[in-house]
């Protein structure tokens, strides 16, 4: 009897591995600099300065791994720890600000780091207890207000997803000719193949995309400069690098294989990082709702359940205190991949848990990982683009899942422009207080989601007219 396989669009079932890896893969491929870029800006930066390269392999080594396991949590479940969704989970970006002025306002070095992760396992607990007493919440997230969130979260990404299709914003060769024939190559790529083909071309069209853009940069390596000079604010002439150019050399110094090492930095607890780490934690249990919702509405075209969302955010925040004991920050469902989902429609859990099968690879193998890491901005951009803009429409579709009424406008309207232009202005806010400008500034899908949910409980229902 021959053995059926599931549809990369059904959620249950397994699938082939000829179609199941690449459908993993390119999961991974859209969220792995995403994972990353987190922990090296807390460890470089002004506040921690952690000065140790071997520890920050570590912790990037043990970020993976924690991404992979979280991520086949949410996905299967432990009890009521999962959404039993196809989430892929990673390190949260929205605690880059909060633990940078962290780290800054107690003093810096391993003991803000090591303040940083306390809090995380403290928040993570709390995240997780709020998941399961977020059924009597559900009341305040409509699909006015879970759209809402949805569009905001695809509003926040575009200008990221632009900034990668350009080459990279830091790189001194931001918007080259180079640079934006990748992406536009890499981006037709992706269209041709899932509007143009059937079957596994189309299914794993943003992993065929990427493995093109790597062979297109790769062949103008071959017939094109690798580097350019710049006046540098001394009056120095540097000489860099391309940012399309692949370093392979960064694959050939990484090691085989290397065992992951429980609290690489030991845990503090200081009441200066636990508080306002402990608000970021509800803040991104709204961001998790915001993506649950859009990964049902977009990917399988129906509302969360409650036990879905309360699994989410319990997974959440129970990962993001195992990251800490890893000394990796909070791990949380990447918006990044919500796009890839409603742009593509694959749902199949099997396919995401081999990605997260291949993150927990990485964490092992890291000359497994090192080739990903290198991946220009410019490869990921062409993609991104795309999958970051469906999140916008999954949005749309969310809030006007139910009839258009002058409520839902206004509640749209003042969450959009008032809550989501505050937010993505932080300059506005700069005569806030500091703890204000932290977790209302920067994408502004914290600031529209609390105006949506103020709205959606002050404005009274609409009554309906009877003819």
């Amino acid at each position: 009897m021959e053995k059926k396989y599931a549809t990369p669009y059904e959620m249950e079932g397994k699938l082939p591995l000829k179609q199941a890896i690449p459908l993993g893969l390119q999961h991974v491929l859209a969220m792995f600099v995403g994972n990353l870029t987190p922990l090296i800006l807390i460890t470089g930066g002004a506040g921690c300065a952690l000065n140790d390269s071997a520890l920050l392999v570590t912790l990037l080594q043990n970020a993976m791994l924690i991404a992979g396991v979280v991520t086949l949590i949410q996905v299967f479940a432990i009890g009521p720890v999962g959404a039993k969704l196809p989430i892929v989970m990673g390190t949260s970006s929205g605690f880059i600000g909060v633990c940078n002025s962290v780290a800054v306002g107690i003093g810096g070095g391993s003991y803000a780091y090591g303040a940083i992760m306390g809090a995380s396992l403290l928040g993570g607990l709390f995240e997780g207890v709020l998941g399961f007493c977020l059924k009597p919440l559900r009341k305040f997230f409509p699909a006015i207000v879970t759209g809402t969130v949805v569009l905001s979260i695809g509003l926040s990404l575009i200008s990221v997803g632009v900034g990668s299709f350009g080459g990279g914003a830091n790189n001194g060769d931001f918007g080259s000719l180079e640079n934006l024939f990748v992406g536009f190559v890499v981006l037709v790529v992706i269209v041709a193949l899932k509007h143009g083909t059937k079957g596994i071309t189309s299914y794993a069209s943003i992993f065929i995309g990427i493995i093109v853009g790597y062979i297109v940069v790769t062949i103008m390596a071959q017939v094109l400069p690798t580097t350019y000079e710049y006046v540098n604010a001394a009056g120095e002439t540097i000489t860099a690098t391309k940012s399309w150019v692949l370093d392979w050399q960064q694959v050939k110094d990484a090691s085989w294989f290397a065992v992951p090492k429980l609290l690489p930095v030991g845990l503090k607890f200081d009441a200066r990082a636990i508080i306002p780490i402990g608000i970021m934690f509800i803040v991104t249990a709204v961001e998790t709702v915001g993506d649950i919702s859009g990964i049902t509405e977009g990917g399988i075209g129906r509302e969360a359940t409650d036990k879905e969302l309360s699994g989410g955010v319990v997974c959440d925040g129970l990962g993001s205190a195992l990251a800490a004991v890893f000394g990796v920050l909070p791990n949380t469902s990447f918006s990044q991949n919500v796009g890839l989902i409603t742009m593509t429609k694959v749902v199949n859990k099997f396919a995401i848990a081999i990605g997260g099968g291949f993150l927990i690879a990485c964490g092992l193998f890291p000359k497994l990982a090192a080739i990903i890491s290198i991946m220009p901005d410019s490869v990921l951009g062409g993609a991104a683009v795309m999958m970051f803009s469906s999140i916008v429409v999954s949005g749309i579709q969310l809030v006007t899942k139910n009839p258009v009424t002058a409520r839902s406008v206004t509640i749209l309207s003042v969450a959009l422009g008032l809550g989501y232009g505050l937010g993505a202005n932080t300059t506005i806010l700069q005569h806030m207080p500091d703890q204000i400008q932290l977790i209302f500034g920067g994408s502004g899908i914290v600031p529209a989601a609390v105006v949506a949910i103020l709205l959606n409980v002050i404005l009274p229902a609409e009554k309906e007219h009877k003819a």
